[in-house]
């Protein structure tokens, strides 16, 4: 009867994990027109009597407040625009022209407003330079603060009304040959006498860090990525639990490799080791969709991810599970029974399991973790649950690896 209320309860929540899925799938899509996107970068596709627009698939917000666009052609005219809108504002209208968006104008240097009489603002702009618009929180009820910058420089805010359903970075062109380099996941902060910038990091959310740069819900590998014992590490403060049980993870850069893992780890885990590597971990493997639990020969599990790709790790706790007593275990049970199809990846030959001599495990809770991408369960395994909870851990270990998390996204 337990395997039967088990195996429902996952069915429950893999329907409610695709539900929500569809639903963003909906409402975080971004919106394009006259325009052709590559990668980051932006281009003008139209006859120059036309405008182009693009709005980005998600809104400014407390955690990701800042974003910037980099000239890299002024075409004919120059016509390019930088701010923010609602979500389904007409495309083709320049950013600022309509009600309740805002932009500042490259041409001109002047502020739209709602209308399509600009006021003078800023210096005009040109080839290579850099343009940013973010919110500032220091605005009065029912208002926000609008800042552009130039350059890294501040060049002027404007009180505008907060939308209850955010504003989303756009960027509009009206001549041929413009062409601009998209970042929305820059940094800024306000200037100190040292020139140092102070950025909303959060790195309260994690406990550990090793070789990893934390900026908003950003982290980026900063290490050498050379070897296997370069890994970068970020885990989590708080382990999962009945409340919040799932975390996920947007692979915004693959990086040289895309040595990306995602999983749970016992509080005191290695900090040089990819999590699923050792002991006490289990992790799905962006590089070659691979599982590794608690060893370095990982199982054939799911596909590769890709940039783009949004992966999740969660558990099912039992119905009678309690933090507070009788769920405390000694030690970790990953022997299990080797599976027909296990292989050994070459990357991690060398990896010896440091942890040999660290006595025998000691069978404990069990609770079924699962994985998924995209929003589809790709596939769970029973494990127990080690002294303290299970911490979402997150490893990278190639140049230019950068995921944005969501350590509880099914709240709300």
């Amino acid at each position: 009867m337990d395997d039967i209320n088990l195996h429902y309860r996952f069915l429950n929540w893999r329907r409610r994990i695709r539900e929500i899925r569809e639903v963003r799938a909906v409402r975080y899509r971004e919106r394009l027109k006259r325009m052709l996107r590559d990668g980051d970068v932006l281009r003008y596709h139209g006859n120059s009597d036309e405008v182009g627009c693009f709005v980005a698939a998600r809104p400014l917000s407390k955690r990701n407040r800042y974003f910037e666009v980099t000239i890299i052609e002024t075409g004919v005219r120059g016509m390019i625009a930088v701010g923010l809108v609602p979500q389904f504002y007409k495309l083709d209208h320049q950013p600022g022209w309509l009600p309740n968006s805002v932009a500042f104008h490259a041409d001109d240097g002047k502020l739209y407003n709602g209308n399509t009489v600009g006021q003078q603002f800023g210096p005009k702009c040109c080839r290579g330079d850099r343009i940013g618009c973010g919110i500032s929180l220091d605005g009065e009820d029912g208002q926000l603060t609008v800042f552009f910058t130039k350059n890294g420089h501040e060049v002027g805010n404007v009180e505008i009304p907060a939308s209850p359903d955010g504003l989303y970075p756009a960027v509009g062109m009206h001549s041929l040959g413009e062409e601009v380099l998209l970042d929305l996941n820059a940094e800024w902060g306000m200037e100190e006498d040292d020139g140092q910038m102070i950025v909303d990091s959060h790195e309260e959310d994690w406990a550990r860090l090793h070789d990893v740069k934390v900026t908003g819900t950003l982290l980026e590998y900063v290490g050498k990525g050379k070897s296997i014992v370069d890994v970068g590490l970020a885990q989590a403060r708080r382990p999962l639990n009945t409340r919040f049980h799932y975390y996920e993870l947007e692979i915004t850069d693959a990086g040289e490799k895309c040595y990306i893992a995602l999983g749970l780890a016992r509080r005191d885990y290695p900090k040089n080791r990819h999590p699923g590597w050792s002991r006490g971990s289990i992790a799905y493997h962006a590089d070659d969709g691979k599982l590794f639990h608690g060893s370095g020969v990982g199982d054939p599990f799911g596909p590769r991810c890709l940039e783009g790709d949004i992966m999740g790790c969660g558990i099912m706790f039992p119905r009678d599970f309690s933090i507070d007593g009788g769920d405390e275990i000694d030690d970790w049970d990953f022997d299990g029974v080797a599976k027909p199809f296990e292989v050994h990846n070459d990357l991690y030959a060398n990896n010896e399991d440091e942890d040999e001599d660290e006595g025998e495990d000691l069978e404990g809770r069990k609770v079924m973790v699962f994985f998924t991408r995209n929003g589809k369960v790709v596939g769970r395994r029973e494990v127990a649950l080690p002294v303290g909870g299970f911490y979402p851990t997150i490893g990278m270990m190639s140049t230019g690896e950068k995921v944005r998390v969501d350590l509880h996204p099914l709240s709300g």
